[in-house]
């Protein structure tokens, strides 16, 4: 039956597929079949096509107009209902027409002109075949004018100043093309510039441009000036006097000062007797509920009394207490000072609190590799712990998988069951002695601690499970750079209790020390620092856009300290021991470099590339098997399912247990992606990935699996594959499929099977978000 499903799916595409689009085009006219635009020049950057006053219907590859194709399939008696509905569903044919080709000629050549080719001609060639017809755009572009000068000319004596010394670069240079949008972008630069330097009533309208095109050689010199006020006197800048701040306000409304029981504090019971205090210049007024400490409200607000009004300082202001989850709503209002309304201004700021108590229970389901279970879960989360937006967060957790497989002596086949607890607090700042106050109370600045306890059963043994992080993570240029620092990670693993079965079949398997170091008892304490650099889209949707992510680790430090304190010495296995078990040295790294390039708002092409190394040490001879690199799956190559590529040209067995063997201390990942929206919720991609693990030391159980300069790159799997995505504005849902090309795991002759394509050699992955 779901065989003949598919079937009477892909039986009913073909019909919509093979409908005659030109059913309803009347005779005469001709359906406007698609578009073409042609140009001679190197940088018209703009999106063209959006230019066009009149789009064909949408057109998806192999299946063609489908939506047209559905509306012709509804009939001509628009009185039935089902005709009515169809149509809805379809999308009506769109009919040539001559003045909206000729709009569209003309809107193109103003484009062109707006980037500098001031002598750009647009010739429209027509093609008709049948009832369809192709339109193409020809755009001669010509020589473009260029920048030979750009010089200020504000007449005003402090606005100039204040332009020659910010260290904001101009968007326009000598040699640049004279470009309309680059214009624009300098008119918001200077706007920037002058409402961050205390001009409150500035506008980029103020802004204007003057160009002589007159040079005769394709050149122009640019000048830049701003209109005088109407009353021709200097524009006045503008400092902040009374800062108002209004903590745990359960309305927009500012609450009247105490005096007793008026209309307006009936409405607010927490400000019947609302306190008025004056901390470090700031006013704040609270309730009964003592909603945040002056120490966090002045850390949070960056509008200081005496200082120039800034734009800046109010979305700093805006952010630092959104980003506090005690916080619900924040509102700033400016009105001209009572005390001077030329050159002074008063700010409120009303802070509307959140829930301080948050419960969730959940119950979800899991399918591990196709066996399925459940998971509940309880949380608990106090928003505002200490008055100062500190988070506690409790989160009791559970498991239990249902294992497929009848053998009952196959013990990685029987079902069982996890639980635990997990508990941290974070506060909104860095615990660190002796560190400097500005940088300590830095608003991005965040500590967490936390302690997790976990347990898991099955038949053949009991796994405990204990970790312990203290963590501190900042933002830095702009929000633009994350940080993260894991100053301590300790996870400790051991094994209570194991059956006699499992001990002789793994524990001591001597042919596989790989699997039987994934289940010893582990102590590993690490400490590592991640970042994450993205730059912004500037003024131009079309701008490329790029991300840099990379983390370095050490694990084995503490321990070895307190080893050496307490004048340990290594056992007989040559390891040293803490708390009884031996304790993990390694270094890892990896950094991975992400770059997008927009050829229009519907056409992107993404690309990226990762690597990773990791090298055990000291006390080590192997890494933890946590702290090893994998792949294959949604975000790796996408030919293989996760855990099932390499290392290297080692090839797995697909038993249950080999994924201990398909894990490595090195990796490669490269990826390049084709992306191209069908409307706003659709999108189709085209990829090809390439990447690989590798061992850095040769283990048995890993036959092939060492990387080796000479060879690695004979062992470089290479994937390709289309995949669709589900753009939902808050997420984005991916569903791909990833073909192998060349395989590292087969013999050197039969590796290359981009031709061989089969089932077994595909692998079908759904993920969230881009897969770079």
């Amino acid at each position: 039956m779901r065989g003949l499903r598919l079937l009477l799916c892909i039986f009913l595409i073909l019909i919509i597929a093979a409908c005659s689009t030109t059913k309803n085009i009347p005779e005469g006219e001709y359906l406007l079949d698609a578009i073409n635009i042609k140009h001679d020049t190197k940088n018209a950057t703009s999106d063209l096509e959006s230019f066009v006053r009149q789009q064909p219907n949408g057109s998806l590859p192999l299946f063609g107009k489908v939506r047209l194709n559905i509306y012709n399939m509804a009939g001509q008696d628009t009185s039935k209902w089902i005709t009515r509905a169809v149509r809805k569903m379809g999308q009506a044919p769109v009919i040539y027409s001559a003045r909206s080709a000729a709009s569209s000629a003309t809107q193109l050549q103003k484009e062109m002109s707006n980037q500098g080719y001031l002598n750009a001609e647009v010739d429209t060639a027509l093609r008709a075949k049948g009832k369809k017809m192709t339109v193409t755009y020809n755009i001669k572009g010509g020589t473009p004018y260029l920048i030979r000068n750009y010089t200020y000319t504000i007449e005003d004596t402090t606005m100039a100043r204040i332009m020659k010394i910010v260290p904001l670069k101009p968007y326009l240079a000598k040699g640049d093309f004279y470009d309309m949008s680059m214009l624009e972008q300098e008119r918001g630069r200077v706007n920037l510039i002058m409402r961050n330097g205390g001009y409150y009533n500035f506008s980029k309208e103020f802004v204007y441009f003057k160009a002589d095109t007159t040079l005769n050689s394709h050149q122009v010199d640019l000048y830049m000036n701003i209109y005088p006020a109407k009353d021709s006197l200097p524009y006045p800048r503008l400092r902040w006097n009374k800062v108002t701040i209004v903590s745990g306000l359960n309305s927009l409304e500012t609450p009247d000062r105490p005096q007793g029981g008026n209309r307006r504090n009936r409405k607010n019971p927490y400000f019947r007797n609302a306190d008025t205090t004056q901390y470090n210049d700031i006013w704040i007024i609270r309730g009964q509920n003592k909603f945040l400490r002056s120490t966090s409200i002045r850390r949070n607000n960056y509008i200081k009394k005496g200082a120039l009004y800034s734009d800046r300082a109010l979305t700093k202001t805006y952010e630092s207490f959104n980003q506090m989850s005690a916080i619900k709503q924040v509102n700033i209002s400016t009105t001209p000072s009572s005390e001077d309304s030329t050159h002074l201004l008063d700010a409120t700021i009303l802070l509307t609190p959140a829930n301080a108590h948050w419960f969730k229970a959940s119950l979800d389901g899991t399918n591990s590799a196709g066996d399925i279970g459940v998971a509940p879960s309880l949380s608990y989360q106090h928003q505002n712990l200490f008055n100062g937006s500190e988070q506690l967060s409790i989160k009791l957790k559970g498991a239990y998988e249902f294992i497929s497989g009848g053998n009952e002596d196959d013990l990685l086949n029987q079902s069982f069951y996890e639980y635990g607890i997990e508990t941290g607090v974070t506060f909104p700042l860095f615990l660190v002695p002796f560190l400097k106050k500005s940088w300590r109370e830095m608003p991005t600045a965040t500590t967490r601690f936390s302690v997790g306890l976990n347990n898991q059963h099955r038949p053949e043994y009991t796994r405990e499970f204990f970790n312990m992080t203290v963590n501190y993570g900042w933002s830095s240029n702009n929000n633009r750079l994350l940080h993260s620092v894991d100053l301590f990670d300790i996870n400790y693993v051991r094994m209570p209790w194991v059956s006699a079965r499992f001990d002789s079949l793994f524990l001591n398997n001597v042919n596989n020390p790989l699997l039987r170091e994934s289940y010893k008892d582990q102590f590993i304490s690490r400490t590592s620092y991640s970042f994450t650099l993205v730059n912004g889209r500037r003024f131009n949707p079309l701008y490329p856009t790029y991300s840099i992510r990379g983390s370095l680790e050490v694990a084995g430090v503490l321990p070895r300290l307190i080893a050496a304190m307490n004048g340990d010495s290594p056992g007989e296995n040559g390891q040293r021991n803490i708390f009884g078990v031996a304790y993990a040295e390694y270094i890892k790294g990896h950094i991975d470099y992400a770059r997008t390039f927009y050829f229009s708002k519907r056409h992107s092409l993404a690309y990226h590339v990762g690597l990773g190394l990791a090298h055990p040490y000291g006390n080590s001879n192997i890494l933890p098997f946590e702290r090893r690199f994998f792949s294959g799956g949604a975000n790796s190559v996408r030919g293989w399912n996760t855990r099932r590529l390499g290392p290297g040209s080692y090839r797995g067995n697909n038993n249950s247990e080999d994924f201990v063997n398909q894990v490595g201390d090195m990796k490669l990942d490269i990826s390049i992606e084709n992306r191209h929206k069908v409307n706003s919720l659709l999108e189709l991609a085209e990829f090809i990935d390439a990447g690989n693990i590798w061992t850095l030391k040769k283990y048995e159980a890993q036959g092939g699996g060492q990387f080796q300069f000479s060879n690695f790159y004979r062992e470089i799997a290479v994937a390709y594959g289309a995949g669709i995505r589900f753009d939902l504005g808050f997420l984005l849902l991916r569903l791909d499929c990833g073909v192998r090309a060349y395989d590292p795991g087969l013999p050197q002759s039969d590796r290359f099977v981009l031709f061989q394509p089969r089932l077994s050699r595909m692998a079908l992955h759904f993920g969230i978000g881009y897969p770079f």
